[in-house]
């Protein structure tokens, strides 16, 4: 969920000065890289649809008795933060003073999202549930409005509008009963699109290293808080479960930094939805869940609309003065 809520805010003009050793600590830049970008987000799509199946395996009888999703973000903030105070003690990044407020804000609507899409997975397909993350885009687009002063021209609009359809498609409303999976999920997009107002407050003033040290730090904290209410001891396989999460997210976060360094965001985002492929094929793989024709519709509904506006973000980008 990260890839979606940042690629969309990254400038254009900031990602490309900006080389992988840069990007992570400060050092030397590098020339960008598209074909290399791609294949970095790639894997950074694969990641990130591997830590939501593995959370529904965990918020499932899969590995043993259910874990409350409160507990399974925190599984995935405490051991990304471990694998990203390793990263960091191995670069030494330069730190700068930090807005420690904002962090805490941005952190805290991050753990919320991450926790209701956690949520989400365990009663609504994979596909379903990541197709509906999209929206977390069109809601920072909404939100920037008053909050940034930002203009919408009509055809934002109009991809936001289309987004929205593939929404109230998997939503499902016509079978009389709208999955609660599918409102866990869209309350998931929503909460990630105030987090990526705050993350456009903070890029440019912070390295990203600092902010996802200190983002999966607070969140950890504020995971560990929320999880002491519903802490039940994990199975040996559940223990796994919770640090390939973590480590996998570390890892996700770490490629999509570097393949932002290499290339312009409004080039790289739309392979952002790779997500959806890969959550498709490993829920297919370990669940035998197969899509059916209104989860492929409204899927391929909101990837329509999140790549006209890509498309639209990418043709601004490239009319701004350098």
């Amino acid at each position: 969920m990260l890839l979606g809520v940042i690629c969309g805010f990254v400038k254009a003009k900031s990602a490309c000065s900006c080389g992988v050793q840069r990007a992570i600590g400060g050092m030397t830049p590098r020339a960008p890289n598209p074909p290399m970008a791609v294949a970095l987000m790639i894997f950074a799509t694969a990641f990130i649809a591997a830590t939501t199946v593995l959370a529904k395996a965990l918020g499932t009888e899969s590995l043993s008795a259910p874990l409350h999703p409160l507990q399974i973000s925190h599984g995935r903030f405490m051991f990304a933060f471990l694998g990203i105070c390793t990263m960091a003690a191995v670069l030494r990044p330069p730190v700068r003073t930090a807005n420690l407020p904002l962090h805490a804000v941005r952190s805290l609507f991050g753990w919320g999202g991450v926790t209701l899409m956690f949520a989400s997975v365990a009663f609504i397909p994979l596909s379903d549930a990541t197709a509906i993350s999209f929206l977390n885009p069109v809601f920072a687009m909404v939100l920037a409005i008053p909050l940034l002063g930002e203009r919408v021209g009509p055809v934002r609009w109009s991809a936001a509008a289309l987004a929205l359809v593939g929404a109230v498609i998997l939503l499902r409303p016509g079978s009389g009963v709208i999955q609660p999976g599918a409102l866990l999920a869209l309350g998931a997009a929503a909460i990630m699109g105030v987090e990526i107002i705050l993350i456009k407050r903070l890029s440019g003033r912070e390295r990203p290293l600092q902010i996802l040290l200190i983002n999966n730090a607070i969140g950890f904290c504020i995971a560990s808080l929320a999880v002491v209410w519903v802490w039940a001891p994990p199975t040996a396989p559940q223990w796994a479960a919770l640090v390939a999460i973590g480590l996998l997210m570390a890892c996700a976060q770490t490629f999509f930094i570097n393949a932002m360094a290499r290339a312009e965001a409004s080039f790289v985002a739309p392979f952002s939805y790779g997500t959806l492929l890969f959550a498709t094929l490993y829920d297919f793989a370990l669940f035998d869940v197969v899509p059916d024709g209104i989860s492929t519709l409204g899927a391929m509904v909101i990837v329509s609309g999140g790549v006209v506006l890509a498309a639209r973000d990418r043709r601004r980008a490239a009319v701004l003065p350098k």
